[in-house]
């Protein structure tokens, strides 16, 4: 049986509770293991099939940790079968919920110097009550600049859990 890391970078969560979805539907043909993106400095990679790198966007950034790590391993994640998906409030909008048109991912894409054979990107989360009082006003300013939603007492689950359905099955058949 194949052997399947999934690894998140997450800011609150939200990216990790994706990448649980992805492992448990990939478990059904693959042993998968789920780690952060901190634990995979120290794993060995080698020892896996397939590899898949799930991270989240905060303020318009993936985290540096990510590029030092892709930088380190890429050619390893190259040898592999591989997936990548982004996850950002900016792809609640259709028009930027795809790996082409959507800011983040070609930014990544571009900075990375990866070329993942599967990607998507995902609608995120936008927690309110949860968030700290800078973070809460600023997500919030940048959510009425882009004409989302800023009341701050709720939660707002913009992910398509099919989607993540769909690419989680891509990437058992890679």
């Amino acid at each position: 049986m194949e052997k399947c890391l999934v690894i998140y970078s997450t800011t609150d969560g939200h990216t990790k509770k994706i990448c649980d979805h992805i492992a448990s539907i990939l478990n059904n043909s693959s042993h998968t293991k789920l780690i952060s993106l901190n634990q995979a400095f120290d794993e060995n990679l080698m020892m896996f099939d397939r590899i898949v790198i799930g991270a989240s966007i905060r303020y318009g950034k993936h985290k540096k940790e990510l590029y030092k790590f892709i930088k380190k391993n890429i050619s390893v994640l190259e040898a592999k079968k591989n997936a990548f998906f982004s996850v950002n409030a900016v792809a609640r909008n259709s028009e930027k919920g795809s790996p082409l048109t959507n800011p983040y991912t070609k930014k990544f894409l571009e900075l990375s110097q990866w070329n993942p054979k599967e990607i998507s990107v995902f609608a995120g989360k936008i927690d309110y009550p949860r968030y700290g009082f800078f973070d809460k006003h600023i997500i919030r300013f940048i959510m009425w600049l882009t004409s989302g939603p800023t009341d701050l007492s709720n939660t707002y689950d913009f992910t398509n859990w099919k989607k993540v359905e769909q690419f989680a099955k891509k990437i058992s058949e890679i």
